[in-house]
């Protein structure tokens, strides 16, 4: 009977959406930081196993290549099995790869891992937007998309300045023995608490529409428009990979930047973005023109980091400059978020995410071996250099699919028009 009353209770019901959302993004928290541990390391892996960056890329690649390929294999599962046990399976398969590497470290074992990473990797999104789909009421869950993503970003942004202190404190071998262990701890509370899985949308007064179902398949979702924005994705993966993932290196091997002003840069830089990404949320709420905003935040960005990429700049503004380069980057999103929203068929909002987000590891195949051949090749500013080329590119993606969905959109309503009368 105590059981009934506080299901039915507000309080008791707030306390469970908490629960949700603390659980799933301490687990996006664990997916973004495990992505991060590998770039701040590469002079480290480099000299250990006496490979070039191409080669360091190429497990970067291998990563992505795995999370593509087991995507639409474990959208299924997920459905199937459910979303708290298959994001627990994850989270161990991480923990098992990060250890047994940290056990005996190889650079073929580093490519193992980074397969397994790959495969853990590509169960978090559509586990965790289930989960918060089902257990958080409508009314709040914008608000709980926002902070799981600014949980995500801030694990992202930890993860560099961490990994080079244990790293240093420890060793490369406790450094990746830790990352795995946070993975299985992260893991432990969410095989244990059963009420923390997706359960139907009816639980918050959500209609499932049949008709959308008939009519919202896979083909359905495959238009030009959502197929322009999953190049647009992969754009944006390709731009940030090269800050993201090169910009230690090429910043202290053109500028001579120690290392840890490096580092202490691109924290700043990914710090930033996850603040960004809050502040875009208003943004994107106060203006439909949000391909002119991505266009220009892109476009300002692009200006900033060709400043960064051509200047030796000093550890104070070169962190304040990645920073704002971070926070223009992270304020973009909503916006671009609502692009895909506006181009989804009605019912297939969450199919089109699903198309439209494999851009981003679209662009995380090409882009590690890209800037590490280039980083190889002796011209390390050109990572900037790339960065900026691709930034000019996507703003100008941004716009010209948004006026081709625009009017696209118009076309449909003047149809629907016309077959009215």
């Amino acid at each position: 009977m105590a059981e009934a009353v506080a299901t039915s209770s507000p309080g008791s019901e707030r306390t469970r959406e908490y629960h949700a959302l603390a659980l799933v993004s301490g687990a996006h928290f664990v997916q973004h930081f495990q992505g991060m541990v590998l770039p701040p390391l590469f002079p480290f892996l480099a000299a250990g196993f006496g490979v070039g960056f191409v080669e360091l890329g190429f497990a970067l690649t291998i990563s992505n290549v795995a999370a593509v390929a087991a995507q639409l294999p474990v959208g299924f599962l997920v459905d199937r099995i459910g979303s708290r046990r298959m994001l627990v399976v994850a989270l161990i398969l991480a923990g098992i790869a990060f250890i047994g590497f940290a056990i005996a470290p190889s650079y073929p074992r580093l490519l193992l891992m980074m397969a397994a990473i790959g495969l853990s990797n590509s169960v978090f999104h559509p586990a965790d937007y289930a989960i918060l789909s089902a257990r958080i009421a409508p009314a709040r869950l914008g608000r709980a998309f926002s902070l799981h993503s600014f949980a995500g970003f801030i694990g992202t942004a930890i993860a560099p300045i961490a990994m080079l202190a244990i790293v240093a404190a420890g060793g490369l071998q406790i450094g990746y023995a830790l990352v795995g262990s946070l993975a299985l701890a992260v893991a432990l509370p969410l095989s244990l608490v059963r009420r923390v899985d997706s359960t139907a949308l009816r639980d918050h007064g959500a209609e499932a529409s049949p008709a959308a179902d008939q009519g919202g398949g896979r083909i359905s979702v495959l238009t030009p428009s959502i197929l322009a924005l999953t190049g647009f994705f992969a754009l944006l993966s390709l731009s940030g990979s090269g800050i993201s993932n090169f910009s230690v290196v090429a910043l202290t091997t053109a500028y001579g930047t120690p290392l840890s002003v490096a580092n202490l840069a691109l924290t700043g830089y990914l710090t930033a973005q996850a603040f960004g990404i809050l502040a875009g949320g208003f943004v994107a709420d106060l203006t439909r023109r949000h391909a002119e905003v991505a266009a220009l935040g892109y476009g300002v960005n692009a200006c900033i980091v060709l400043l960064i990429g051509s200047v030796g700049l000093g550890a104070v503004p070169l962190v304040g400059a990645m920073a704002c380069a971070g926070f223009l980057g992270g304020m973009i999103m909503p916006s671009r978020d609502m692009l895909v929203r506006a181009a989804a068929p009605p019912g297939a909002v969450g199919r089109t995410f699903g198309v439209v987000t494999t851009g981003f590891s679209i662009g995380g195949m090409v882009g590690p071996l890209m800037f590490g051949f280039i980083v190889d090749h002796g011209a390390p500013r050109w990572v900037f250099g790339v960065s900026v080329i691709v930034m000019v590119i996507t703003a100008a993606v941004a716009l010209i699919g948004d006026r081709r969905a625009a009017a696209n959109r118009r076309r449909r309503a003047t149809m629907a028009a016309q077959a009215a009368e």
